[in-house]
């Protein structure tokens, strides 16, 4: 189950920026992840709740924006959804297309809270999971 080390990944990744910024800890972690990243989502929030009990990061919450697969058609710019695998644009009927959405493996923020009871975020998009 590579849902595991992915949430591993994630952790780390949550660690090492609530690190960044002492006095705060970490309350949510905002994942995005797309239709054709291979993950199984109930499997990576079993394995998520999983490793948090007991720890430091018990109570982070894991929220995930799923991504639809959507392509661009390289000759006439549609956007559209790629349903079936059926890559021809719904438009001009090209098969020249490329993926815009839907591949996605990737932390979007952190959200951290410091002892106050102030929150902020902090952005990583672009980081990818090591898994």
């Amino acid at each position: 189950m590579h849902e595991m080390g992915i949430a591993c990944s994630i952790l780390d990744a949550v660690r090492s920026e609530a690190a960044k910024h002492p006095g705060s800890y970490p309350s949510k972690v905002g994942l995005r992840l797309g239709e054709w990243a291979g993950v199984d989502v109930e499997s990576l929030r079993f394995s998520f709740e999983a490793l948090t009990i007991d720890t430091d990061l018990l109570g982070l919450q894991l929220e995930i924006e799923y991504r639809l697969r959507r392509n661009r058609c390289t000759p006439c710019g549609l956007e559209f959804r790629v349903e079936r695998l059926e890559f021809a644009c719904p438009r001009c009927g090209s098969r020249d297309s490329v993926p815009v959405s839907g591949e996605e493996l990737e932390i979007a923020f952190v959200e951290l809270e410091n002892e106050a009871g102030g929150s902020h975020g902090t952005s990583l998009v672009g980081e990818k999971s090591s898994q």
